[in-house]
């Protein structure tokens, strides 16, 4: 088994298809599958379903699917830290985070994670929830911050806060005018504006759960492909939008209004790959602490249960929204 062949395997799987594959390789479709016909008959097991259109993983197939994944990008992550410190180059810690974690958290996150880690070459890299656990794996980015739990044991989340939810609504309209938490139900009628768009599941989902879960029915829903662009269409009166309250400071020509419901939350979650004891994972841990202790005003306004972020919350593979 070489890291050719795995890379063929990946390639496949991707594209449940030979010939896409092939041609995104670059290679001739016969080699192609003579390369995973070898690895077949190495593990001697069969990963690919060929009979089906298109094709499928087999149960061994997806575990190796998994698998050759993390190596692939252990492998990738391992070249890029060579080279940087044969070339005097500082470490490199990819965090991917969702859009709304930057009105909380997060840049103060990075500036502590700066300051106690000068040799960090910190690279950014917003991503839905969802686009952060094939990134992990595939060593892409190097922690996540995101709000979707999960159901892969290859990547571990801790809740690091649950984050009240407020509902943004436009000015000079009825729901505006009284500054009182709004019941869900004063939703029902109303035409509600959720994203993302795509990929699903997400955070559209937590909020369609919610209203579901409270027997509560918009007039109409409207999915946009991102946060600014469905407060944008609040501002414009074409509905209102559910959101986590730290980024109420996004817009200020609409109205926000606190949810009364207990379950009217989104958590915040940590995530990294199973088996990650890197010093800098250890570290951002540590800085999420200390944030949290100081407090910071927008921790108190925002949110209703900080957690440690030493675990207490960590869950290896658990199933969410």
């Amino acid at each position: 088994m070489d890291l050719r062949q795995l890379r063929y395997f990946v390639a496949v799987a991707r594209e449940r298809n030979f010939t896409r594959a092939a041609a995104n390789l670059h290679i001739a479709q016969p080699p192609l599958s003579r390369q995973i016909q070898l690895l077949e008959d190495e593990l001697g097991v069969a990963l690919i379903v060929r009979k089906s259109r298109p094709i499928r993983l087999t149960d061994a197939g997806r575990l190796f699917y998994e698998q050759a994944l993390q190596v692939l990008g252990r492998v990738d992550q391992m070249k890029d830290a060579t080279r940087r410190v044969g070339m005097n180059r500082n470490r490199v810690l990819s965090i991917g985070f969702v859009a709304s974690t930057l009105y909380g958290g997060l840049p103060a996150l990075v500036r502590k994670l700066r300051q106690s880690a000068p040799e960090l070459d910190i690279q950014l890299l917003e991503m839905l929830s969802i686009q952060q656990i094939p990134a992990l794996k595939e060593g892409r980015i190097d922690i996540g911050f995101g709000r979707l739990k999960h159901a892969d044991p290859n990547v571990v989340s801790t809740v690091l806060r649950e984050e009240r939810l407020v509902v943004a609504v436009p000015q000079d309209t009825p729901l505006s005018r009284e500054t009182t938490p709004l019941a869900l139900g004063a939703i029902s009628g109303q035409r509600l504006i959720v994203y993302p768009k795509e990929p699903r599941p997400s955070y559209a989902d937590q909020v369609l759960s919610l209203l579901r879960d409270e027997d509560v029915h918009p007039a109409d829903v409207l999915e946009v492909r991102e946060i600014q662009t469905a407060l944008g269409l609040v501002a414009a009166e074409s509905g209102i939008c559910i959101i986590p309250s730290s980024a109420r400071q996004m817009r200020s020509d609409v109205r926000y209004r606190a949810i009364d419901s207990p379950r009217a939350t989104s958590p915040v979650i940590l995530n990294h790959r199973a088996g990650d004891n890197s010093r800098y994972l250890d570290l951002v841990r540590k800085l999420i602490r200390d944030i949290y202790a100081e407090p910071p005003a927008w921790l108190a306004a925002n949110n209703v249960q900080p957690t440690s972020a030493d675990g207490d919350g960590t869950s290896k593979g658990r199933s969410g929204s």
